[in-house]
């Protein structure tokens, strides 16, 4: 059975949640340690499989530098929005969009047929800074945090035009269905209801999910615009907060998918 790494700081319960339904299914949870990269003292794990869930900076290390099996779920190149905008447009959020740099976007501006104000986000799903909305004349190296966050002016953004967003929902794929579901609100990272399959965002969710799939278990963020529903967002599952999402559900996807 599957050993749960668990950066317990990272969300709002604390992991106690998670933990208490990997327990449940028969799974080992151990409480995850920032301090084992610096005096690289790893703890005894027993053989099989290991799952971390915390931050996704940990998440795309452990899969880089780690043995473990599958160690995280952090695809991270796969969630790249140009790995998955350009797949199936028409399910996006945004009419159009702009791929560029952080130093190209301020030298050059965005395109003129976006409109005064505009959404920027970093291309790679580690979010070097956060997704914002900007006046066309305040889109500046300050206003995108560089020099804070990061230095390289070389760093892949999108730019897309302002797109008014409803309530959103969270959902966890495992190998292409939809295991869980939850609604959130991104403001204070707040959970909302707990999804069943008679939600609407649920059947949407269901429907799109084959149109790509990054990992074998992923979160998929689903949004509601003035064109119905959208994919908002695709995200690796080993940084996903799982908000309301049923928690047995999701440990049981996880469990079936690394038993093989």
């Amino acid at each position: 059975m599957a050993t749960w790494l668990l950066e317990r700081e990272v969300f709002p319960d604390g992991h106690a949640a998670l933990a208490g339904a990997v327990e449940a299914a028969g799974g080992t949870v151990v409480a995850w340690s920032d301090e084992w990269w610096l005096t690289e003292r790893w703890p005894r794990l027993a053989d099989g499989v290991v799952v971390f869930h915390g931050s996704l900076g940990n998440a795309d290390r452990i899969v880089r530098e780690r043995p473990w099996t599958p160690g995280a779920f952090c695809a991270t190149d796969r969630f790249a929005c140009s790995a998955w905008w350009p797949v199936r447009p028409d399910l996006l959020g945004v009419p159009a969009y702009d791929l560029t740099t952080v130093g190209e976007l301020v030298r050059a501006g965005p395109p003129e047929s976006f409109g005064d104000r505009v959404f920027v986000r970093p291309d790679s799903p580690l979010k070097p800074f956060s997704g914002r909305v900007l006046a066309r004349d305040a889109v500046t190296l300050a206003a995108l945090d560089h020099g804070f966050y990061y230095d390289d002016l070389d760093l892949a953004v999108l730019v897309t035009p302002t797109v008014e967003i409803g309530p959103e929902w969270r959902f966890v794929i495992a190998q292409g269905e939809v295991v869980a579901g939850s609604g959130y609100q991104p403001d204070g990272r707040q959970a909302g209801e707990t999804l069943d399959p008679t939600h609407e965002a649920w059947r949407f969710a269901a429907d799109v999910a084959p149109s790509y799939t990054p990992e074998a278990i992923y979160v998929l963020d689903v949004c509601e615009t003035p064109d119905g529903l959208r994919v908002l967002e695709l995200n690796p599952f080993s940084g996903a907060d799982l908000y309301a999402c049923d928690r047995a559900a999701v440990v049981a996807a996880v469990h079936r998918v690394t038993a093989g």
